[in-house]
């Protein structure tokens, strides 16, 4: 694996389970240590968050999150202090203008001639009377970084749209394993199955659109209607139960689940539908050899879903997702060769060896 020699500090708003491997395997390829601080997400959120890592040092901060949806914001107390002690050679920030400790610690390291790289998903249009405005205040937050990593070619086109120099632009994909060490799983042909079973894994909140995926379920032929596996926990569980219940009973819920008893599911599955926002789970259902259909959401997708291994439709669209599962349900033969491309995908191009590998260069390049 390739190798950064300086000290980095990395500041995360809270700190996800699934990003531990992540950080896990940055800190390994950082030889003088890596430093991550974050806090606690509001209860509300059910974030399941890490304590602790095996690949580098952990602070936990204290966040104090002030107002509610477009006027959320997020004081991270304690930053510039664990800032003074860890001392990086370089610091990797989420570049969010909401999280409002980081104009301080960009601060901090400028005045000491050291490199703050951002992080994000990227620059979406904007288009309200506060347009220009708002361009304008995006723009001089995002020009306060030496170098930007993006989930997505979609987002690394959006900064250069702000006058980002392409050349310290970097697209890093979204993983959360490393490349699958486990075999193509071998799945019954068309022939062989009674009805297709469908996968959905995630937090179950109103953005990821699982009641659409219940109503598309319901709208299609009898002979095509799958079993529907519901994987995750949420505020909208309970609403989404109770839909169940009365337009697709078919569907089950198994709450939260991890590492087997996960994996079991996406080797029992045939195809993995993500109806919303979001999209940890997509490279994950990918290394299990699963086709996808996607909604086209911030960008990230559409480096992962491609014609050759799944779908991409409309956001908030009922008619293209039915549309999307009668095709993918009606030729079983061929959701196993988009499996099979999914998991050659996660092999080769997509997974947390080449996150890592990008973010090392990203370092390195911030130093140039």
């Amino acid at each position: 694996m390739t190798q950064f020699d300086g000290k980095v500090g990395l500041v995360q708003r809270v700190l996800p389970n699934y990003r531990t491997p992540f950080f896990n395997a940055l800190g390994a390829a950082c030889q003088s240590g890596l430093g991550v601080f974050a806090g606690k997400p509001r209860p509300e959120e059910m974030i399941k968050t890490a304590d602790s890592l095996t690949g580098a040092h952990f602070t936990q901060g204290t966040n104090l999150h002030l107002f509610r949806n477009s006027l959320y914001v997020c004081i991270q107390i304690g930053l510039i202090r664990w800032l003074k002690r860890w001392n990086p050679d370089v610091l990797i920030v989420e570049a969010n203008p909401r999280y409002l400790r980081t104009p301080g610690a960009l601060r901090w390291m400028h005045r000491r001639g050291r490199p703050v790289i951002g992080w994000g998903l990227g620059a979406p249009p904007l288009s309200n009377f506060l347009t220009r405005m708002r361009r304008s205040r995006r723009s001089r937050f995002i020009h306060q970084f030496d170098t930007l990593i993006t989930y997505s070619q979609t987002g690394a086109e959006e900064y250069a749209a702000l006058g980002f120099s392409k050349e310290r632009i970097f697209v890093a994909l979204n993983a959360v394993t490393p490349p699958p060490t486990h075999p193509l799983p071998i799945r019954l042909d068309g022939t062989e199955i009674e009805r297709g079973r469908i996968l959905f894994v995630g937090r179950l909140q109103a953005r990821k659109q699982v009641d659409n995926l219940l109503r598309a379920c319901a709208q299609l032929p009898e002979t095509l209607q799958p079993k529907l596996v519901i994987v995750g926990d949420g505020p909208d569980r309970n609403r989404l139960v109770t839909l169940a219940s009365q337009v697709y009973p078919r569907a089950v819920f198994t709450g939260a689940l991890y590492g087997e008893a996960l994996a079991d599911q996406f080797r029992s599955a045939d195809l993995f539908v993500l109806p919303g926002t979001g999209g940890l789970a997509v490279q994950q259902a990918m290394s299990f050899g699963l086709p996808i259909i996607a909604a086209e959401a911030d960008g990230t997708q559409a480096d992962l879903v491609r014609p050759g291994n799944g779908w991409q439709i409309p956001p908030k669209d009922l008619n293209a997702l039915t549309f999307a599962l009668v095709g993918a349900l009606s030729d079983i033969s061929n959701l196993r060769r988009m499996g099979a491309e999914s998991y050659r995908m996660v092999s080769e191009e997509v997974n947390l060896d080449k996150m890592v590998s990008i973010f090392v260069q990203a370092l390195k390049r911030s130093l140039a």
